[in-house]
C-alpha cells in the first residue's frame, strides 16, 4: 500500500508545479536568452510581440475560461477541456509565426518547434492526456541546453521533478507523464539536431 504524501510534500509539489508551469518556464527561457544575446532595447523589441501575441492572449483565455467555469482549473487538467486550449494556443502561435515572418522575413525556430510539440500533444490528447507541464519543461531544458549545457541539465532535473509533482498532485498518471516525456524528448532531439546542423 502506498502512503499518501504528507501535507508538506503536497504544498511543495503545488508550489513547484505552479511556479514551473509551461508559461512561466518559457518566460524564464525567453528572459535568459534575451539577456545572453541582446541589449535591453533589443530584448524588449523581440519580447513585446511574443508577450502581446501569445503570452497575454493565452493567459487571458485560460483565466476567462476558468472564471466562466468552462475549465475546471488553470492547469486545464480535464482532457476534453484541453481540446479548445490546444486550438487557441496553436492559433496564437501561428499568428506570431506569421507576424515574425512577414515583418522580419525569418522563421522563429523556437516557436515553430514549440508549435509542433503542441500539435503532437493535441493529437496524443485524443488517446492519453499527456502531461503538458512535463513536456514543455523538457523542451525548455533543450532550449536552455543551447544557451548553457549546465543550465540545460539543471532544467532537465527541474522537468523531472515537475513530472513527479504532477503525479503526486494526481493531475496525471505515471503513463501520462511518461507520454509527455517521450513526445517532448523526440521533438527536443529533432530541434537540437537542427540547431547543431
Amino acid at each position: 500500500m502506498i502512503n499518501s504524501p504528507s501535507a508538506l510534500v503536497l504544498k511543495l509539489s503545488k508550489f513547484i508545479s505552479g511556479f514551473f508551469n509551461p508559461m512561466n518556464s518559457l518566460l524564464i527561457y525567453f528572459i535568459i536568452f534575451s539577456f545572453k544575446n541582446h541589449t535591453l532595447l533589443q530584448s524588449a523589441k523581440n519580447f513585446i510581440p511574443i508577450l502581446l501575441i501569445t503570452i497575454i492572449p493565452i493567459s487571458l483565455w485560460i483565466y476567462l475560461n476558468v472564471k466562466s467555469k468552462k475549465y475546471s482549473d488553470a492547469d486545464v487538467s480535464d482532457r476534453s477541456q484541453r481540446k479548445s486550449l490546444y486550438f487557441f494556443i496553436a492559433g496564437s502561435m501561428i499568428t506570431y509565426l506569421v507576424y515574425i515572418f512577414l515583418r522580419e522575413d525569418r522563421i522563429d525556430w523556437v516557436l515553430f518547434f514549440l508549435l509542433i510539440l503542441l500539435i503532437v500533444m493535441q493529437i496524443s490528447n485524443y488517446f492519453i492526456k499527456s502531461s503538458m507541464h512535463t513536456a514543455l519543461n523538457i523542451f525548455v531544458a533543450a532550449l536552455m541546453l543551447t544557451l548553457d549545457p549546465l543550465l540545460g541539465l539543471l532544467w532537465l532535473v527541474i522537468a523531472l521533478i515537475v513530472g513527479l509533482t504532477r503525479i503526486i498532485l494526481k493531475r496525471h498518471t505515471i503513463a501520462e507523464v511518461a507520454s509527455g516525456t517521450l513526445i517532448s524528448v523526440i521533438i527536443s532531439f529533432i530541434y537540437l539536431y537542427i540547431q547543431i546542423q
